[in-house]
């Protein structure tokens, strides 16, 4: 090869390799790759520096409460607090790790709806559409998206009417299975479409199923691709039983006793409503990007935490996926969870930047006694219980 042939070879693969550099994949990557140094600086923990208060409040928590899990606090972006107590497996002595995957129940729903607003933000869907645009055989009319997502569908719960009709309890249901029994049997409804506020699993489960009609993707690869990659979440993963046999996870769920250890079944196979495993330190990752705006455009991500359901006690309400209490001029957004033997709590404080992630897979009451965690961090108690019909604290 000639000098001038040469130095054209040279110059063609030398662009070949800038013009791939300067790809949008290429720079999504390296966006990522900065990403994630800046989060690492967020995620510095040293446990030297923990806070004294937090700690002696959790040490009392797990010995006299029966806490067993992890917890994670934060303030401004910085970690005051973080650790383990406890077993994984009580059987096998295994003890958890701050990177342990617990199922988060319902803890999954913020996430849920969050994958349905993204689909809304690139213009897949409408949160005005029914689930008839989506599935012509849907026998409940006039049931909206945005219904779906405030939970005032007056959806019957798939979850009591399953067990007498699913033939093989070994089998994990998928969501398609799920909306075919719904399809197929269509149990009485609890109410009509924008009726009262009912808490109901089978509205996140059809907004799961809906996501994966509107995607073409398993609700496992879209949420993956859409939510945890761009909020860095590289220990979250969504594990239906209708893929593993054996959820592939080391954090074993337990009903209030040790001895009683909680198998998974053919519900845990359905997701949207649940279904989501998680760690401490990843749920964090998720509030960072939420205040980036790194997953949703602020628009759409504000209209989430508008309470839109009956106000219970005045403070407390739902909005799309995440319960709110909104206190003067200190609205509170968080989720509690509860499945097969799992507890969890995930608050954001949106004026004071404070997030608590409590995760356990001991379904006791631990997580009901932690007044004293929000005087410490000096941000109101979240207790529905604690305040009067007039939004007054009586205690």
């Amino acid at each position: 090869m000639n000098f001038r042939k040469f130095s054209l070879a040279l110059g063609i693969a030398v662009f070949a390799l800038a013009s791939c550099g300067g790809s949008p994949e290429a720079k999504q990557v390296e966006e990522r790759e900065k990403q994630e140094k800046k989060d690492s600086i967020s995620l510095i923990y040293n446990p030297a520096e923990a806070d004294q208060q937090i700690d002696s409040f959790m040490q009392n928590l797990h010995k006299r409460a029966g806490f067993n899990g992890n917890v994670l606090v934060a303030k401004k972006g910085k970690i005051l607090y973080q650790n383990s107590f406890g077993w994984a497996n009580h059987l096998l002595k295994d003890s958890l790790n701050i990177n342990s995957q617990f199922e988060l129940a319902s803890v999954s729903k913020p996430m849920t709806a969050l994958g349905v607003l993204i689909l809304a933000e690139q213009g897949k869907l409408k949160l005005t559409d029914s689930v008839e645009q989506y599935y012509p055989d849907f026998p409940y009319k006039g049931i909206t998206i945005q219904q779906l997502l405030s939970h005032r569908s007056g959806l019957p719960n798939y979850v009591y009417f399953a067990e007498t009709v699913w033939p093989d309890r070994k089998k994990g249901m998928t969501n398609q299975d799920a909306m075919s029994l719904l399809i197929q049997h269509h149990p009485g409804r609890y109410g009509a479409p924008d009726g009262r506020f009912h808490y109901n699993n089978s509205n996140y489960m059809v907004l799961g199923s809906i996501i994966e009609k509107v995607s073409g993707k398993d609700f496992a690869v879209f949420m993956k691709e859409n939510v945890f990659d761009p909020a860095g979440m590289k220990n979250t993963n969504v594990y239906s039983k209708a893929v593993y046999e054996k959820i592939p996870t080391h954090v074993v769920g337990h009903d209030k006793v040790w001895r009683r250890s909680v198998v998974q079944n053919y519900l845990d196979g359905p997701v949207g409503d649940k279904g989501i495993y998680s760690t401490v330190r990843d749920l964090y990752k998720l509030d960072l990007a939420l205040r980036d705006g790194r997953v949703l455009g602020k628009a759409l991500q504000d209209s989430s935490f508008v309470p839109r359901s009956d106000a219970k006690r005045s403070l407390f309400s739902y909005g799309y996926g995440w319960r709110t209490f909104n206190p003067p001029g200190n609205p509170i957004v968080y989720h509690t969870g509860w499945w097969h033997g799992f507890k969890s709590l995930f608050v954001r404080d949106l004026k004071n930047d404070v997030t608590i992630v409590l995760l356990t897979n001991m379904a006791n009451g631990s997580l009901n006694n932690l007044d004293n965690l929000y005087k410490i961090l000096e941000i109101p108690i979240l207790r529905q219980n604690a305040y009067n019909a007039n939004g007054e604290f009586v205690q």
